[in-house]
């Protein structure tokens, strides 16, 4: 019984190419069918690739020991970006973006590294300065336009920032991000260059 079940697919592979002389017929066709669909979708690969639009469309500006600049010239807009350090394979990132057509220049964003709920405490700390944040999700930025300023003078002149989440009411809840700001004035200003034109 074993036997038959180990040459089972053996005689149906030689039922299927036979034994006479159109074997290698069928076997050729059987390659050229083959390579005739591999062809076919590699084609239809390469053409979705070629016509579509980039996803992320962006050109460097620089990066600056632990800050990147960027410009994005379809929206346009510029912005200097950081990842917070890994902590457990959570990360953050940190903006400053500068939008000319809304004129709109550097607007500070955190991207938490972990979604919070309702009523969370979220603090940033740079050098000796603290500074409330707003947020909601994933996001937290200055509540205002002079909360930006504050944060972006103080991220010139320090060293590392961290941004402490507390969640109320949970243990273990509470989280923070921290940033090295070594390239941080540099990348803002190149961000800033970036899009003096518009």
């Amino acid at each position: 019984m074993k036997a038959a079940i180990l040459t089972m697919p053996i005689a149906r592979i030689r039922q299927f190419f036979g034994e006479s002389e159109g074997r290698q017929g069928r076997a050729r066709r059987f390659l050229q069918d083959t390579v005739n669909i591999v062809n076919t979708v590699t084609f239809l690969a390469i053409a979705v690739l070629a016509l579509a639009p980039p996803a992320a469309a962006r050109d460097s500006l620089g990066v600056f020991e632990t800050w990147g600049a960027f410009r994005d010239p379809g929206v346009p807009r510029c912005y200097a970006i950081a990842r917070s350090q890994r902590r457990g394979g959570q990360i953050g990132y940190a903006t400053i973006g500068i939008w000319p057509r809304a004129k709109v220049r550097g607007q500070v964003h955190f991207r938490l590294s972990r979604a919070v709920g309702p009523g969370t405490r979220i603090d940033l700390r740079i050098g000796s300065q603290a500074i409330a944040l707003v947020g909601s999700g994933s996001d937290a930025w200055a509540p205002d336009q002079r909360g930006d300023a504050a944060v972006i003078a103080a991220m010139r002149s320090a060293e590392r920032m961290t941004v402490r989440v507390r969640v109320p009411g949970r243990q273990g809840g509470s989280f923070a991000d921290n940033y090295r700001l070594a390239g941080a004035a540099t990348a803002m200003d190149a961000a800033l260059v970036g899009c003096a034109g518009g």
